[in-house]
């Protein structure tokens, strides 16, 4: 209050100050409007930030509690993005097929998005802001990462694992953090997949796959799903997931399965109910429901475990050609908004040659290596696909 009065600024702001290691503020600046943090400040004073902004716009006085706002519990805030953290926080771009989260008590979500919306490479990649409020900040960050973990969103890559792994490291529960944060903490640790869970996904979204089947057979249909007059053969079912193969061998025999995933013998493994969407499976003395959702042939499957999803792969390829040696290719969806280079110019390793912009960022295409642009396929306001070929660089002959 005391910078506001000191440069006669009304109305809401926000003004934002870094704070150092022995406790010293230093002064960032001043944003002339609300921030996206306000959820935190309005859980834990019980105020309405948006409706005393409209209300001091009509001229009215601002109240006591406004004046004098009490603080009760700890709240956390959480920005879920579609972003893509293991290709380096590249925006993301879809269909979200499924967009839930669970209500739980002390928890809030501002969402702009619902399911069916499509994300597109034209707006801020943020897909809703997640708060949690509660007594303690351990509890509010428990409770905002159970939120996360139990979401169930499909179609559109997010930072959702980036956020779970944070929310339940040691070191931020104990509010040990500072803005080199991630500088100590690879992503890549913090998002570290549990392969455990990925082989469980990976077989059950193979039982439901195969009782999908059986409800759209047309003939046998009493036949019971995973039936096959070679009982002795196993059957076979490869997923993609987080770009690794999950060979999935299974034999059905009434309630129990014979089953190995990746390789890994799962065990005594029992199922109390498979249909298409739900999978109730017992593997080791450890029973757990899997729900399977389908778009296409990528499978979503959510459980207490968490989410994987998996990208079914074609029992029998078809060959594909494959890009020419030394082609850059799109990262993400986006439009060219830079041609740095032209056909048949020699470059540098590192040397900028294309610039795509996607939701309100740029992302340089840079030469792999020495050499000459043969080919230059991006166009100014060119709008391009993940994977579109830019460009072809050829290496010179030392290389």
């Amino acid at each position: 209050m005391a910078a506001a009065k000191a440069i006669g600024y009304v109305g809401a702001g926000t003004v934002e100050f870094i704070l150092d290691a022995a406790g010293e503020f230093f002064f960032l600046e001043v944003n002339t409007r609300l921030q996206v943090e306000h959820p935190v400040t309005e859980l834990v004073t019980g105020l309405d930030l948006v409706a005393l902004q409209l209300a001091v716009a009509e001229g009215e006085a601002l109240p006591p509690a406004a004046l004098h706002p009490a603080i009760s519990g700890h709240a956390v805030e959480a920005r879920l993005y579609a972003e893509d953290v293991a290709a380096g926080y590249l925006p993301a771009t879809g269909t979200l097929h499924r967009f839930e989260l669970p209500s739980l008590p002390g928890v809030r979500v501002d969402a702009g998005v619902q399911r069916g919306s499509q994300v597109s490479v034209y707006y801020d990649p943020m897909l809703a802001k997640v708060i949690a409020h509660a007594p303690s900040r351990q509890q509010a960050a428990r409770l905002l990462a159970r939120t996360l973990a139990e979401a169930r969103l499909h179609g559109v890559v997010t930072n959702r694992d980036l956020l779970v792994g944070i929310l339940r490291e040691q070191e931020f529960l104990d509010s040990a953090i500072d803005t080199g944060y991630l500088t100590r903490h690879d992503p890549a640790d913090l998002v570290r997949r549990d392969p455990t869970r990925d082989r469980l996904h990976a077989l059950a979204t193979a039982l439901a796959d195969q009782a999908a089947g059986r409800d759209r057979a047309t003939v046998l249909a009493t036949l019971p799903s995973g039936w096959r007059n070679v009982p002795n053969g196993p059957q076979r079912v490869t997923y993609e997931s987080a770009g690794r193969p999950l060979a999935v061998d299974y034999r059905i025999a009434g309630a129990r399965v014979e089953a190995t995933v990746d390789g890994s013998d799962l065990g005594a493994v029992l199922v109390h109910e498979c249909g298409p969407h739900d999978v109730d499976v017992e593997v080791a003395g450890r029973r757990r429901r899997i729900r399977v959702e389908r778009a296409g042939d990528l499978r979503y499957a959510d459980s207490p475990l968490g989410a994987t999803t998996l990208l079914e792969l074609p029992r029998f390829p078809e060959p594909v050609s494959e890009a020419a040696t030394g082609s850059l290719l799109a990262p993400m969806p986006g439009t060219v908004v830079r041609v740095e280079t032209r056909a048949g110019d020699a470059v540098r390793a590192g040397q900028i040659l294309v610039v795509l912009e996607a939701m309100k960022m740029e992302h340089s295409v840079v030469a792999p290596h020495d050499g000459t642009v043969t080919t230059l396929a991006a166009t100014l306001g060119q709008s391009v696909d993940q994977g579109t070929v830019l460009a072809v660089v050829e290496g010179t002959d030392d290389e």
